[in-house]
């Protein structure tokens, strides 16, 4: 009898694990694939020339709220629909920022070293993202491990924001945001192969 139920128990358990990763997969990996969108409209906007790198420093500080949420969202290892909503609309305003910063007559020299420099650093943004989205659909990182990624992301963002408050990235500027990325890509890669 006993082990009757414990076989239940189990199965149940499992049964349950196995349904639970798909949808956390799904929703955390949804909300990344839009860090990576916001990502990729702000690089275009710079290699464009219709964003600033002051404007982009501006909407990396907005990013690095987004991933402070998700960061604290899914401190606890679940993502409950009031903080998706709660994220999307922080994207949805994110969206609408670099829209109206992309259309505002406001224009960039793509070809400047220190726009340059930007859409380097915001590529990077790109590419980290993508790795930890790519770690959520293969089931190598948790739910904790990617609110711990993305709160580095979040780090980065800030470094970048302040990097190009004044309009320019200078070397030593963009030195810094590296050392951050770099930190962070150490920690995809030890989160994802669990060294």
């Amino acid at each position: 009898m006993k082990s009757t139920k414990s076989i239940s128990f189990l199965l149940t358990a499992l049964l349950t694990a196995v349904f639970a990763v798909p949808a956390f997969a799904q929703s955390a990996a949804s909300e990344t694939q839009r860090d990576i969108n916001q990502q990729k409209r702000i690089e275009s906007g710079l290699q464009s020339g219709q964003l600033t790198a002051r404007e982009a420093g501006q909407l990396e500080r907005q990013e690095a709220k987004i991933d402070r949420a998700e960061a604290n969202a899914l401190k606890d290892g679940k993502l409950s629909g009031a903080e998706k909503a709660r994220i999307q609309a922080m994207q949805n305003k994110v969206s609408k920022e670099i829209y109206v910063d992309k259309h505002n007559g406001k224009v960039g020299n793509p070809d400047s070293v220190s726009s340059q420099r930007m859409q380097a650093d915001v590529q990077r943004n790109v590419n980290q993202e993508q790795r930890i989205e790519n770690g959520i659909k293969s089931g190598s990182l948790s739910q904790r491990e990617v609110g711990s990624l993305q709160r580095g992301e979040a780090k980065v963002d800030k470094t970048e924001a302040q990097a190009a408050r004044d309009g320019h990235v200078n070397a030593k500027e963009q030195a810094r945001v590296n050392k951050v990325q770099n930190k962070v890509s150490g920690h995809i890669h030890r989160d994802k192969t669990n060294l």
